[in-house]
């Protein structure tokens, strides 16, 4: 492809991913998504009780952490919860979770189920735009990738809810939440704090996958323009970024009002409100290198730690010429797993997903991995679906709950 065309692509995708927020920026904002904080704005409103931290990384993110300590139900007697730790994906934060009713948002159908609900906001998002030295309008604040999610921000939460409960850890990860608890299991940054693991719509390889709006992406030299432009926070809602793209988004053909399908697939059971109100507070910012490494899994189909486009620097970071791999063959043979992916995902495609289980969960304990199948959904679904607990929240309740 001549470097036009690559242009030309990038300007595609940007198009696509920012005008998701900018076709909707304009509704007006209700004050449950902007109270004190998530408990305040979606869980306490719902008759919960809940409770906010804040948790510093070894690298000085200041992470949101909400806990929901009681569910609707009453829980009678001395009985111990379990925790569990809940983790969105890229460009989203905890407030994903809290969308569809109580009857169906996964955090609160646990926590009436007598769990312990930790729901962590990554780096970046509303709630966690703290550092002990920088401020995130700086472009220092933004120099990571999912490298120090695996190696920072996980093990911070990790550490902090092991010492609040004193217990081993459920996890559940959506989309790219998985990809950082495959890692961290890989790198063995869990060891002794997991209890089971629950991945819906995992990502770890991305070549196959089918959406448009992906492979344009990954292909094209966005990442790598937004760098040489020192963009360094990838805001969907910035302004400028915005106007510049709203005339061309037009102009291209695409149909920015469908864009949810353009970039996860076709959803089969969306809850109409539920998606309108993540219109209200999503997409989150994200850090371009982030996006820029998740291309780099795409194009090279493999998974290896952020490569700086140098030697010079890769040399620096990682003591060699190019970045080492994760091995997520290292991931433990013994620890429950579960993974639940759709037929109709464009971005946890069918065939990634069957490569992963197929090269790096070959040998687990059979009686520790249960895999789920379902046909007609997408990325969308598992978080917005108003058959989820139905279809996969009972499921994943189940599992948390079998004694292994």
């Amino acid at each position: 492809m001549t470097f036009l065309g690559l242009m030309n692509s990038a300007v595609l995708i940007l198009c696509v991913i920012i005008l998701t927020a900018y076709s909707h920026q304009a509704q007006a904002l209700g004050p449950d998504f902007f109270g004190e904080g998530l408990c305040a704005s979606s869980i306490t409103i719902h008759g919960y009780k809940c409770q906010e931290f804040e948790v510093t990384t070894k690298d000085g993110y200041i992470l949101s952490i909400q806990r929901i300590l009681e569910g609707r139900v009453k829980v009678f007697g001395n009985v111990t919860k379990e925790p569990v730790i809940l983790q969105h994906g890229v460009l989203v934060d905890g407030a994903t979770w809290f969308l569809n009713s109580p009857e169906q948002n996964l955090p609160m159908i646990l926590a009436d189920n007598g769990f312990d609900v930790w729901v962590v906001n990554s780096r970046g998002t509303k709630y966690s735009r703290k550092h002990t030295k920088l401020d995130a309008s700086s472009q220092e604040y933004w120099y990571w990738s999912f490298d120090e999610l695996v190696a920072y921000e996980m093990p911070a939460a990790f550490d902090f809810v092991s010492k609040e409960t004193g217990q081993k850890i459920h996890f559940v990860g959506h989309s790219m939440g998985t990809l950082t608890a495959l890692l961290s299991l890989a790198e063995g940054k869990w060891e002794n704090q997991v209890k089971s693991v629950v991945l819906l719509s995992p990502i770890a390889y991305l070549s196959r996958m089918t959406t448009l709006i992906g492979a344009i992406a990954t292909r094209s030299l966005l990442s790598e323009g937004f760098t040489l432009l020192g963009i360094a926070e990838f805001d969907p809602k910035g302004v400028p970024v915005t106007d510049f793209v709203q005339g061309i988004c037009v102009q291209s053909g695409l149909n920015c009002n469908d864009l949810f399908t353009l970039i996860r697939g076709e959803n089969c059971c969306l809850d109409k409100s539920a998606f309108d109100d993540f219109m209200k507070v999503e997409p989150q910012s994200s850090s371009t290198r982030t996006l820029f490494h998740l291309s780099q899994i795409v194009r090279t189909d493999a998974l290896s730690k952020f490569d700086f486009q140098s030697p010079r620097l890769n040399m620096l970071h990682y003591g060699r010429l190019r970045p080492p791999a994760y091995n997520l063959s290292k991931i433990p043979n013994n620890i429950p797993i579960f993974m639940s992916y759709g037929g109709a995902d464009a971005l946890s495609d069918i065939a990634d997903v069957k490569k992963l289980l197929n090269d790096h969960f070959q040998d687990h304990d059979k009686d520790k991995l249960s895999v789920q199948f379902i046909e007609n959904y997408a990325h969308g679904d598992y978080m917005f679906a108003t058959n989820a607990n139905e279809l996969v929240y009972k499921n994943v309740t189940s599992f948390l709950k079998h004694k292994f």
